[in-house]
Protein backbone atom coordinates (compact mmCIF):
# COMPACT_ATOMS: atom_id res chain seq x y z
CA UNK A 1 0.00 0.00 0.00
CA UNK A 2 1.47 3.33 -1.40
CA UNK A 3 0.71 6.83 0.12
CA UNK A 4 1.00 9.57 2.80
CA UNK A 5 -0.14 11.18 5.93
CA UNK A 6 0.54 14.76 6.52
CA UNK A 7 -0.58 16.52 9.43
CA UNK A 8 -1.40 20.18 10.00
CA UNK A 9 2.04 21.26 10.91
CA UNK A 10 2.81 19.98 7.86
CA UNK A 11 4.99 16.89 8.48
CA UNK A 12 4.67 13.36 7.18
CA UNK A 13 3.99 10.28 9.10
CA UNK A 14 4.31 7.14 8.56
CA UNK A 15 0.82 4.84 7.75
CA UNK A 16 0.13 2.76 10.77
CA UNK A 17 -2.55 1.71 12.60
CA UNK A 18 -0.92 3.48 15.87
CA UNK A 19 -0.21 6.39 14.36
CA UNK A 20 -3.43 6.75 12.66
CA UNK A 21 -5.20 5.66 16.38
CA UNK A 22 -3.62 8.40 17.74
CA UNK A 23 -4.15 11.02 15.75
CA UNK A 24 -7.70 10.51 15.65
CA UNK A 25 -7.56 10.41 19.80
CA UNK A 26 -5.90 13.39 19.59
CA UNK A 27 -8.57 15.10 17.27
CA UNK A 28 -5.76 16.39 15.33
CA UNK A 29 -5.92 17.60 11.77
CA UNK A 30 -4.57 15.70 8.94
CA UNK A 31 -4.91 14.12 5.12
CA UNK A 32 -4.43 10.70 4.32
CA UNK A 33 -4.04 9.76 0.96
CA UNK A 34 -3.85 5.82 0.21
CA UNK A 35 -2.77 4.60 -2.93
CA UNK A 36 -4.26 1.31 -3.94
CA UNK A 37 -6.26 -0.55 -1.59
CA UNK A 38 -6.41 -4.42 -0.67
CA UNK A 39 -9.51 -5.87 1.05
CA UNK A 40 -7.57 -6.47 4.11
CA UNK A 41 -6.43 -3.01 4.16
CA UNK A 42 -9.37 -1.52 3.82
CA UNK A 43 -11.19 -3.35 6.80
CA UNK A 44 -8.46 -2.77 9.42
CA UNK A 45 -8.23 0.92 8.38
CA UNK A 46 -10.99 2.19 7.00
CA UNK A 47 -13.51 -0.03 9.15
CA UNK A 48 -11.10 -0.72 12.39
CA UNK A 49 -9.24 2.38 12.86
CA UNK A 50 -11.63 5.19 11.79
CA UNK A 51 -14.57 3.75 11.84
CA UNK A 52 -16.17 3.77 8.60
CA UNK A 53 -19.53 2.62 7.59
CA UNK A 54 -19.30 -1.05 5.86
CA UNK A 55 -20.82 0.22 2.99
CA UNK A 56 -18.54 3.37 2.92
CA UNK A 57 -15.58 0.79 2.98
CA UNK A 58 -17.19 -1.41 0.21
CA UNK A 59 -17.44 1.88 -2.08
CA UNK A 60 -13.79 2.42 -1.37
CA UNK A 61 -12.76 -1.44 -2.63
CA UNK A 62 -14.81 -1.24 -5.46
CA UNK A 63 -14.39 1.87 -8.36
CA UNK A 64 -15.95 1.79 -11.80
CA UNK A 65 -18.54 4.38 -9.57
CA UNK A 66 -20.38 7.72 -10.54
CA UNK A 67 -20.00 10.98 -8.95
CA UNK A 68 -21.64 11.17 -5.85
CA UNK A 69 -21.83 12.12 -2.35
CA UNK A 70 -22.94 9.90 0.50
CA UNK A 71 -23.54 11.43 3.68
CA UNK A 72 -23.18 9.31 7.70
CA UNK A 73 -23.25 10.55 10.77
CA UNK A 74 -20.45 12.87 11.49
CA UNK A 75 -18.63 11.99 8.17
CA UNK A 76 -19.23 11.92 3.97
CA UNK A 77 -18.15 9.55 1.19
CA UNK A 78 -17.59 12.03 -1.62
CA UNK A 79 -16.51 10.09 -5.19
CA UNK A 80 -14.76 12.94 -7.84
CA UNK A 81 -12.99 12.31 -10.84
CA UNK A 82 -10.04 13.95 -12.28
CA UNK A 83 -7.92 13.25 -15.68
CA UNK A 84 -3.80 12.23 -15.14
CA UNK A 85 -1.32 14.39 -17.06
CA UNK A 86 -1.19 11.23 -19.91
CA UNK A 87 -5.40 11.74 -20.50
CA UNK A 88 -6.64 9.20 -18.26
CA UNK A 89 -9.25 9.07 -15.71
CA UNK A 90 -8.50 8.96 -12.03
CA UNK A 91 -11.45 8.16 -9.50
CA UNK A 92 -10.89 9.20 -6.06
CA UNK A 93 -13.03 8.68 -3.03
CA UNK A 94 -12.91 11.00 -0.15
CA UNK A 95 -13.69 10.26 3.28
CA UNK A 96 -14.51 13.38 4.70
CA UNK A 97 -14.71 14.18 8.39
CA UNK A 98 -14.60 17.63 10.77
CA UNK A 99 -11.14 16.97 11.52
CA UNK A 100 -9.45 14.71 8.47
CA UNK A 101 -9.28 13.74 5.23
CA UNK A 102 -8.93 10.59 4.00
CA UNK A 103 -8.94 9.65 0.06
CA UNK A 104 -8.16 6.50 -1.89
CA UNK A 105 -7.36 5.56 -5.22
CA UNK A 106 -6.73 2.47 -7.36
CA UNK A 107 -4.30 4.50 -9.67
CA UNK A 108 -1.31 6.76 -9.88
CA UNK A 109 -2.11 10.13 -9.23
CA UNK A 110 0.30 12.80 -10.14
CA UNK A 111 -1.48 16.02 -8.98
CA UNK A 112 -2.23 14.57 -5.74
CA UNK A 113 1.18 14.25 -5.10
CA UNK A 114 2.08 17.27 -6.35
CA UNK A 115 -0.58 19.06 -3.60
CA UNK A 116 1.12 16.88 -1.04
CA UNK A 117 4.34 18.34 -1.79
CA UNK A 118 2.97 21.87 -2.10
CA UNK A 119 1.16 21.33 1.64
CA UNK A 120 4.75 20.45 3.16
CA UNK A 121 6.40 23.47 1.38
CA UNK A 122 3.69 25.68 2.55
CA UNK A 123 4.45 28.35 4.86
CA UNK A 124 2.01 29.32 8.09
CA UNK A 125 -0.99 27.14 8.96
CA UNK A 126 -2.40 24.81 6.86
CA UNK A 127 -5.85 24.86 5.32
CA UNK A 128 -8.23 23.58 7.46
CA UNK A 129 -10.59 20.43 6.51
CA UNK A 130 -13.11 21.79 4.35
CA UNK A 131 -10.53 23.78 2.14
CA UNK A 132 -8.22 20.93 2.09
CA UNK A 133 -10.88 19.27 0.74
CA UNK A 134 -11.50 22.05 -2.05
CA UNK A 135 -7.96 22.06 -2.68
CA UNK A 136 -8.18 18.14 -3.01
CA UNK A 137 -11.25 18.66 -5.39
CA UNK A 138 -9.81 21.98 -7.64
CA UNK A 139 -6.10 19.98 -8.57
CA UNK A 140 -8.19 16.94 -9.71
CA UNK A 141 -10.80 19.03 -11.48
CA UNK A 142 -7.93 21.69 -12.82
CA UNK A 143 -6.04 18.46 -14.50
CA UNK A 144 -8.79 18.14 -17.35
CA UNK A 145 -7.75 21.66 -18.72
CA UNK A 146 -4.48 20.34 -20.06
CA UNK A 147 -5.99 17.51 -21.69
CA UNK A 148 -8.63 19.46 -23.26
CA UNK A 149 -5.93 21.85 -24.60
CA UNK A 150 -3.85 18.99 -26.04
CA UNK A 151 -7.01 17.33 -27.52
CA UNK A 152 -7.78 20.76 -29.08
CA UNK A 153 -4.55 21.03 -30.96
CA UNK A 154 -4.53 17.30 -32.07
CA UNK A 155 -8.18 18.67 -33.46
CA UNK A 156 -6.43 21.48 -35.23
CA UNK A 157 -3.70 19.21 -36.88
CA UNK A 158 -6.49 16.57 -37.61
CA UNK A 159 -8.51 19.05 -39.77
CA UNK A 160 -5.46 20.23 -41.45
CA UNK A 161 -4.62 16.64 -42.48
CA UNK A 162 -8.23 15.48 -43.33
CA UNK A 163 -8.60 18.92 -46.26
CA UNK A 164 -5.14 17.82 -47.57
CA UNK A 165 -4.68 13.92 -47.77
CA UNK A 166 -7.65 12.29 -45.91
CA UNK A 167 -6.83 8.59 -44.77
CA UNK A 168 -8.30 5.54 -42.73
CA UNK A 169 -5.54 6.28 -40.55
CA UNK A 170 -7.44 9.65 -39.08
CA UNK A 171 -10.59 7.91 -38.72
CA UNK A 172 -8.92 5.73 -36.20
CA UNK A 173 -7.77 8.88 -34.44
CA UNK A 174 -11.02 10.54 -34.64
CA UNK A 175 -13.10 7.33 -33.16
CA UNK A 176 -10.47 7.24 -30.16
CA UNK A 177 -10.53 10.66 -29.60
CA UNK A 178 -14.65 10.46 -29.49
CA UNK A 179 -14.23 7.74 -27.28
CA UNK A 180 -12.09 9.58 -25.20
CA UNK A 181 -14.17 12.59 -25.07
CA UNK A 182 -17.40 10.45 -24.32
CA UNK A 183 -15.58 8.75 -21.08
CA UNK A 184 -14.67 12.70 -20.19
CA UNK A 185 -18.61 13.63 -20.44
CA UNK A 186 -19.70 10.53 -18.30
CA UNK A 187 -18.15 11.90 -15.21
CA UNK A 188 -17.88 15.69 -16.29
CA UNK A 189 -21.73 15.98 -16.14
CA UNK A 190 -22.67 13.91 -13.25
CA UNK A 191 -19.93 15.65 -11.28
CA UNK A 192 -21.46 19.24 -12.40
CA UNK A 193 -24.67 18.12 -11.29
CA UNK A 194 -23.26 16.72 -7.82
CA UNK A 195 -21.70 20.22 -6.96
CA UNK A 196 -25.42 21.33 -8.18
CA UNK A 197 -27.05 19.65 -5.12
CA UNK A 198 -23.97 20.66 -2.65
CA UNK A 199 -24.27 24.21 -3.21
CA UNK A 200 -28.14 24.13 -3.17
CA UNK A 201 -28.06 22.30 0.80
CA UNK A 202 -28.60 18.79 -0.72
CA UNK A 203 -25.73 17.80 1.20
CA UNK A 204 -24.66 18.77 4.15
CA UNK A 205 -20.89 18.57 5.19
CA UNK A 206 -18.65 19.25 8.43
CA UNK A 207 -17.75 22.56 9.10
CA UNK A 208 -18.85 24.27 5.63
CA UNK A 209 -18.99 28.55 5.82
CA UNK A 210 -20.40 31.08 3.78
CA UNK A 211 -16.87 31.64 2.82
CA UNK A 212 -15.93 27.88 1.92
CA UNK A 213 -19.09 28.01 -0.65
CA UNK A 214 -17.10 30.72 -2.80
CA UNK A 215 -14.55 28.22 -3.48
CA UNK A 216 -17.02 25.14 -4.30
CA UNK A 217 -18.68 27.47 -6.25
CA UNK A 218 -15.53 28.34 -8.40
CA UNK A 219 -15.31 24.66 -8.48
CA UNK A 220 -19.10 24.30 -10.09
CA UNK A 221 -17.89 27.37 -12.65
CA UNK A 222 -15.03 24.84 -13.92
CA UNK A 223 -16.75 21.98 -14.23
CA UNK A 224 -19.41 24.05 -16.06
CA UNK A 225 -16.47 24.96 -18.68
CA UNK A 226 -15.40 21.80 -19.17
CA UNK A 227 -18.71 20.15 -19.63
CA UNK A 228 -19.19 23.30 -22.86
CA UNK A 229 -15.44 22.47 -24.16
CA UNK A 230 -15.92 18.40 -23.77
CA UNK A 231 -19.28 19.50 -25.52
CA UNK A 232 -18.14 21.60 -28.09
CA UNK A 233 -15.30 19.31 -29.06
CA UNK A 234 -17.47 16.76 -29.71
CA UNK A 235 -19.15 18.71 -31.93
CA UNK A 236 -15.77 19.99 -33.59
CA UNK A 237 -15.23 16.08 -33.73
CA UNK A 238 -18.56 15.12 -35.73
CA UNK A 239 -17.75 18.06 -38.05
CA UNK A 240 -14.27 16.85 -38.47
CA UNK A 241 -15.86 13.28 -39.69
CA UNK A 242 -18.37 14.95 -42.22
CA UNK A 243 -15.47 16.87 -43.66
CA UNK A 244 -13.40 13.48 -43.97
CA UNK A 245 -16.21 11.34 -45.58
CA UNK A 246 -17.08 14.54 -47.84
CA UNK A 247 -13.85 14.80 -49.35
CA UNK A 248 -13.44 11.57 -49.63
CA UNK A 249 -16.28 11.69 -51.50
CA UNK A 250 -15.58 14.48 -53.32
CA UNK A 251 -12.26 13.16 -54.58
CA UNK A 252 -14.01 9.89 -55.60
CA UNK A 253 -16.24 11.97 -57.52
CA UNK A 254 -13.18 13.64 -59.42
CA UNK A 255 -11.97 10.60 -60.02
CA UNK A 256 -14.91 8.87 -61.56
CA UNK A 257 -15.53 11.79 -63.89
CA UNK A 258 -11.68 11.61 -65.12
CA UNK A 259 -12.35 8.21 -65.96
CA UNK A 260 -15.76 8.61 -67.44
CA UNK A 261 -13.77 11.66 -69.76
CA UNK A 262 -11.14 8.99 -70.83
CA UNK A 263 -13.96 6.25 -71.23
CA UNK A 264 -15.75 9.12 -73.55
CA UNK A 265 -13.31 9.95 -75.53
CA UNK A 266 -11.57 6.24 -76.36
CA UNK A 267 -15.24 5.64 -77.74
CA UNK A 268 -15.75 7.62 -81.17
CA UNK A 269 -11.99 6.51 -81.49
CA UNK A 270 -12.64 2.89 -81.06
CA UNK A 271 -15.85 3.24 -83.17
CA UNK A 272 -13.96 4.54 -86.08
CA UNK A 273 -11.23 1.92 -85.19
CA UNK A 274 -13.77 -1.09 -86.11
CA UNK A 275 -15.62 1.05 -88.73
CA UNK A 276 -11.92 1.20 -90.80
CA UNK A 277 -11.02 -2.29 -89.45
CA UNK A 278 -13.83 -4.10 -91.47
CA UNK A 279 -13.09 -5.17 -94.54
CA UNK A 280 -14.77 -3.23 -97.30
CA UNK A 281 -13.71 -2.93 -101.36
CA UNK A 282 -14.39 0.56 -101.53
CA UNK A 283 -11.90 0.87 -98.81
CA UNK A 284 -9.22 -1.65 -99.81
CA UNK A 285 -9.29 -0.35 -103.62
CA UNK A 286 -9.30 3.19 -102.59
CA UNK A 287 -7.27 3.53 -99.27
CA UNK A 288 -3.69 2.71 -101.39
CA UNK A 289 -1.27 5.89 -100.35
CA UNK A 290 0.26 6.76 -97.06
CA UNK A 291 -1.08 9.93 -97.26
CA UNK A 292 -4.79 9.38 -97.43
CA UNK A 293 -4.17 6.49 -94.36
CA UNK A 294 -2.47 8.90 -92.64
CA UNK A 295 -5.14 11.59 -93.17
CA UNK A 296 -8.56 8.91 -92.83
CA UNK A 297 -7.12 6.66 -89.95
CA UNK A 298 -5.25 9.13 -87.78
CA UNK A 299 -6.47 13.01 -88.79
CA UNK A 300 -9.78 11.66 -88.21
CA UNK A 301 -9.35 10.37 -85.03
CA UNK A 302 -7.24 13.82 -83.45
CA UNK A 303 -10.01 15.76 -85.14
CA UNK A 304 -12.64 13.64 -83.38
CA UNK A 305 -10.55 14.31 -79.97
CA UNK A 306 -10.07 18.11 -80.51
CA UNK A 307 -14.29 18.16 -81.03
CA UNK A 308 -14.46 16.31 -77.88
CA UNK A 309 -12.28 18.80 -75.86
CA UNK A 310 -13.92 21.73 -77.00
CA UNK A 311 -16.94 20.21 -76.04
CA UNK A 312 -15.72 19.67 -72.36
CA UNK A 313 -14.26 22.97 -72.02
CA UNK A 314 -17.35 24.32 -73.03
CA UNK A 315 -19.13 22.57 -70.72
CA UNK A 316 -16.94 23.39 -67.65
CA UNK A 317 -16.17 19.38 -67.16
CA UNK A 318 -12.26 20.23 -67.81
CA UNK A 319 -10.03 22.16 -65.32
CA UNK A 320 -9.61 23.12 -61.89
CA UNK A 321 -13.84 22.89 -61.00
CA UNK A 322 -14.87 19.93 -59.06
CA UNK A 323 -11.84 18.85 -57.34
CA UNK A 324 -11.01 19.52 -54.19
CA UNK A 325 -8.96 22.39 -52.67
CA UNK A 326 -5.90 21.52 -50.48
CA UNK A 327 -5.47 23.46 -47.29
CA UNK A 328 -3.03 26.46 -47.71
CA UNK A 329 0.11 25.28 -45.78
CA UNK A 330 0.43 27.72 -42.72
CA UNK A 331 -3.79 28.98 -42.86
CA UNK A 332 -5.72 28.09 -39.56
CA UNK A 333 -9.53 28.05 -39.68
CA UNK A 334 -11.08 31.19 -37.43
CA UNK A 335 -11.18 29.76 -33.72
CA UNK A 336 -14.02 28.11 -32.16
CA UNK A 337 -15.22 30.83 -29.31
CA UNK A 338 -15.21 27.42 -27.02
CA UNK A 339 -11.96 27.01 -27.74
CA UNK A 340 -10.21 30.20 -26.47
CA UNK A 341 -11.41 29.88 -23.10
CA UNK A 342 -8.36 26.94 -22.04
CA UNK A 343 -5.81 29.94 -23.25
CA UNK A 344 -7.49 32.69 -21.95
CA UNK A 345 -7.67 31.08 -17.97
CA UNK A 346 -5.45 32.56 -15.61
CA UNK A 347 -5.22 28.91 -14.01
CA UNK A 348 -4.21 27.41 -17.67
CA UNK A 349 -1.77 29.87 -18.08
CA UNK A 350 0.05 29.60 -15.02
CA UNK A 351 -0.57 25.64 -14.75
CA UNK A 352 -2.43 22.81 -13.35
CA UNK A 353 -3.00 23.18 -9.74
CA UNK A 354 -2.30 27.26 -9.27
CA UNK A 355 -1.89 28.94 -6.54
CA UNK A 356 -5.31 30.29 -5.25
CA UNK A 357 -6.59 32.19 -2.30
CA UNK A 358 -6.75 29.69 -0.74
CA UNK A 359 -3.33 28.90 -0.72
CA UNK A 360 -2.72 32.02 0.95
Amino acid sequence: MNGHLITVDGQSHEITPESLKGLIDSSARFWLDLDGLDHATADSLLHRTFGFHPLAVEDAEHFGQRPKVDTYDGYALIVVFGATDDGNLVEVHCFYTANYLVTVHHDPCSNLKTLAERLKQLPGPRPDHVMLLYRVIDILVDGFFPVLARLDDQIDELEDDILQRPTDEQLGRLFDMKRSLISMRKVVTPQRDMFVTLLSGGYELPGMTPEAERYFRDLYDHLIRISDLVDSYRDLMSGALDTHLSTVSNRLNVVMKQLTIIATVFLPLSFLTGFFGQNFGWMVAHLTSLPVFVFVGIGLQLFTVGLLVMFFRQRGWLGSEGTVPAATPGQRPPVHPARRWHVLHPRHRAGTGAATAADR
